[in-house]
């Protein structure tokens, strides 16, 4: 009679049953309001986001119809030029537009943010 030990371990298995077995846990205090605050900081990033790219988007497209005015299209140069300035504009005003939402977001958040964190050091 032989007596054997096998051990079989498998470092990316084990990650994913953890993760797995993360969400059907029930979750600390501490853990829900580090996913809020988590939530809530996406939140602002991606709302900045998404006004940036609506405004960047369509001046890129703009600004290139332009320079298909200009260049292949010749009879409408100087239609153009107007066209392409009005892409520019709007490309250049993505960054602030992106600025401006996310200032407003995170002054909107922040004191929910603030309210969680002192949550979080006051129960530790």
């Amino acid at each position: 009679m032989e007596n054997k030990f096998e051990y079989t371990y498998s470092a990316p298995e084990n990650a994913e049953i953890e993760k797995i077995r993360k969400k059907y846990a029930p979750q600390t205090s501490a853990e829900s309001k580090l996913e809020q605050i988590k939530k809530l900081d996406n939140s602002v990033k991606s709302k900045g986001i998404i006004c940036a790219l609506a405004i960047g988007i369509p001046g890129s497209l703009i600004l290139g119809l332009g320079m298909c005015c200009t260049m292949v299209w010749t009879n409408l140069f100087v239609l153009g030029i107007f066209v392409g300035i009005i892409g520019m504009v709007m490309c250049g005003a993505a960054y602030p537009i992106y600025k401006s939402t996310i200032n407003k977001k995170r002054a909107e958040v922040g004191p929910q943010i603030l309210k969680l964190t002192e949550e979080i050091e006051n129960n530790k």
